[in-house]
């Protein structure tokens, strides 16, 4: 599961981890029953879901609900044992430093840890010794040590401000100073490796200061074949019943080189938890947008989230061609393919609740109900009375730019227009004393950029499709707006000046750019290569439709932290903040749901995976590897492979260890269903539904398909053995 901002490159990061995995079609949401009234619906209790922080636990809800009253210690040891990588979540889950997340969060670090000759995306790893764990090179994985509320001083610097603009630089940099204080202020104390941020939460309603242990010394250990890790491929993915072993295991070492002696950690449940039993994910979700107005949440349905369901929809489409010609070309783009996918699937399903008219009438009536609490105190609605109005002022000028900022966006897409940025960047900057460039086009950073000016490596086929589709979106959605358009088009159709262009251009030969690299700054924004000359002569075009947009956005920053603050004094910690990929517990039950007109079980069994590989002619992507297919008579197909949950998750909490009241894990969420999708902006447990891998199941399949007793010893006893 995963998630990302407006800006192109974010989205094409985040669509390789944040998501979970997907399918190649967008997903379709039925409109709302024709009887439903909408000027009747009300907004929901939890609507803006059960994501808890740790610095406002809701001890009595808990106690309400699962009767069930966790101490200040109950929480501290949650959060230690939880741990945060890069895009995903982890947890120890014994005293040696031994951690547990999913698999499709590893994959890179299987890339990193990789042997010549080795194949461990397809085989699989396991370290039969500790001298076996091999190390993973850039790498590091964070605990959550320190939180501190920092709420006033950095109100108290926004406030300061005369207008919006200084309010936010205001704030940003108040922000930055806490953080620095805080970091010389533990490094005086301590000499490990510590990463502080300020949280905002409630848009500004709150802030906290957090800070990270970081551990650098991370190993393998364990991991499966991919085939049975994303068992059932795209067509799965967000799907439920489920049977995937979708988890691996890393060993976090002490700065001596020895494993990590640590007291938090979650214990193994053998057995898993019930049908109906209280469950607790602790993980770090990625990005809600429940808290935004309904007319930021209008923008985002009708310009965000369509705009990037339609580029992921032809990166999909491009990719997936694009093996189809060449399936030899698998282990290199398949990943690729599958973190696109998996964005198609998510986009789709954000946007299936973005324009079904029920969720956006509850929303609706949240914000109605909202607004005339704020009336209803005069100290409130002096102050914040207006901030909706404001915020909807906004949104127009936001609407006619957005197409136009995105086409702007040179990098990213294809490998020409990315190389013609850098060169019209690293010309302007050149031309300027040395003491006015940015930070790197000076001294040593000036050499890095030199050598990232062309890419190491680029698939011709691919990039000529890339181009294709670069084309057509600037022609569309910049036509009459950008007169040098021609220089691109030359009087062809986007695609006929594609596959010209794709030939022609210089900016394909590595030799060629590295000249004008060398040469005189004036050739590089005076060149008569197409596309090199569009991007330089659109230069001023782009910076000022930028300026543009970024002093809207400003803007209306300012009013959301009004609005956050309103929130905040309103509901106080009633209601949740949105995900901000930090540290939650969201509880739940383990629980069944309608779908498809049946119902869904609440485990699935290795019975059912079997079912799918010959149900599916043992034909990708339901094939299994070499060492399932023949299990052994010692193996259990009755056991529980993956499970529901009723927890609220979402991108980044892929990873997270689901437990008990315990502290015990008893599951690995690796997704949601697809009713889950809508989540982005609504929480409704009636069908949203968390997927996690059975402990249970992870178990049978360590011990009798893949002989790692080692590590199902430890996980059974807490301790290496």
């Amino acid at each position: 599961m995963k998630h990302f901002q407006f800006i192109l490159l974010s989205v094409l990061a985040a669509s390789l981890l944040l998501f979970g995995c997907a399918t190649q079609q967008p997903v379709k949401q039925d409109a709302s029953p024709s009887y439903v009234n909408l000027e009747t619906v009300k907004a929901g209790t939890f609507d803006n879901g059960r994501m808890w922080t740790f610095d406002f636990a809701p001890v009595d809800y808990f106690a309400k609900t699962y009767s069930f009253n966790p101490t200040k210690a109950w929480f501290e040891k949650a959060r230690l044992s939880a741990l945060r990588l890069p895009g995903c979540t982890a947890s120890f889950v014994s005293e040696d430093g031994l951690v547990m997340t999913n698999h499709h969060c590893a994959r890179g670090s299987l890339d990193r840890v990789q042997k010549e000759g080795e194949d461990l995306g397809r085989d699989g790893f396991y370290a039969p010794t500790l001298a076996d764990e091999r190390k993973i090179p850039n790498y590091y994985i964070d605990q959550l040590v320190v939180m501190e509320d920092v709420t006033a001083e950095v109100r108290q610097a926004f406030d300061s401000g005369a207008n919006d603009e200084e309010r936010i630089q205001k704030r940003n940099a108040k922000m930055a100073e806490l953080q620095q204080r805080y970091a010389a202020k533990f490094r005086e104390t301590s000499k490990d490796s510590m990463v502080f941020s300020v949280v905002t939460f409630y848009n500004g309603g709150k802030y906290s200061l957090y800070g990270y242990h970081r551990y650098t010394d991370i190993r393998m250990v364990f991991a499966p074949e991919t085939d049975i890790a994303f068992y059932g491929g795209d067509p799965d993915n967000f799907t439920y019943p489920r049977y995937d072993i979708d988890v691996s295991f890393y060993r976090v070492y002490d700065v001596d080189g020895n494993p990590l002696k640590t007291q938090n950690f979650f214990k193994w449940s053998v057995t898993g938890a019930k049908e109906g039993d209280a469950v607790f994910v602790i993980g770090n979700p990625g990005t809600t947008n429940r808290l935004l107005t309904v007319s930021q949440l209008e923008f985002n349905r009708d310009y965000r989230y369509a705009y990037q369901l339609s580029l992921i929809d032809n990166l999909v489409a491009i990719y997936g061609k694009f093996l189809a010609r060449h399936p030899d070309k698998k282990i290199q783009y398949q990943n690729t393919l599958f973190g696109f996918s998996n964005s198609q699937k998510a986009i789709g399903g954000y946007l299936g609740g973005y324009r079904d008219p029920v969720v956006m009438a509850k929303k609706k009536d949240f914000e109605r109900t909202f607004r005339a609490a704020v009336s209803a105190r005069g100290d409130l609605s002096s102050r914040y009375g207006t901030v909706w109005d404001d915020i909807a002022s906004f949104q127009p000028a936001k609407s006619d730019m957005y197409y136009q900022v995105n086409a702007y966006q040179w990098r990213g897409r294809s490998v020409v227009f990315t190389v013609a940025a850098n060169l019209v960047d690293y010309a302007l900057q050149m031309k300027l004393p040395e003491n006015e460039r940015y930070p790197q086009f000076k001294g040593a950073g000036l050499e890095a950029f030199k050598g990232r000016v062309f890419p190491p490596t680029f698939e011709d086929e691919i990039q000529r499709d890339m181009l294709a589709y670069q084309i057509g979106v600037i022609a569309k959605d910049l036509e009459r707006k950008n007169p040098h358009i021609s220089m691109l088009l030359g009087g062809q159709t986007p695609a006929q000046a594609a596959e010209r262009l794709h030939t022609a251009s210089i900016l394909r030969d590595k030799e060629k750019v590295a000249a004008l690299v060398a040469g005189n700054p004036d050739d590089i924004l005076n060149s008569t290569d197409p596309i090199l000359g569009f991007v330089a002569k659109s230069d001023n075009l782009a910076s000022d439709i930028l300026k543009r947009w970024n002093d809207i956005s400003g803007k209306e920053a300012a009013k959301v932290q009004m609005l956050g603050i309103a929130m905040y004094e309103v509901y106080g910690t009633s209601i949740p903040p949105d995900a901000n990929f930090n540290l939650r517990i969201a509880d739940g039950v383990i629980k069944t749901y309608d779908y498809n007109g049946t119902i869904a079980p609440p485990f699935t069994t290795f019975y059912g995976m079997y079912d799918r590989y010959y149900s599916f002619g043992k034909k990708d992507p339901w094939s299994l590897p070499a060492k399932w297919q023949n299990p052994p008579p010692t193996f259990d197909m009755s056991t529980p492979v993956n499970q529901v949950s009723t927890n609220d998750i979402i991108g980044g909490n892929s990873g997270s260890s689901v437990i008990n009241i315990n502290h015990e894990v008893v599951g690995l969420v690796f997704d949601g269903n697809m009713e889950s999708l809508p989540g982005n902006i609504i929480f409704d447990d009636t069908k949203n539904r968390t997927v996690s891998v059975h402990t249970a199941g992870i178990l049978e399949a360590l011990e009798d398909i893949y002989k790692a007793d080692r590590i199902a010893k430890e996980l059974r006893s807490s301790k290496v053995q």
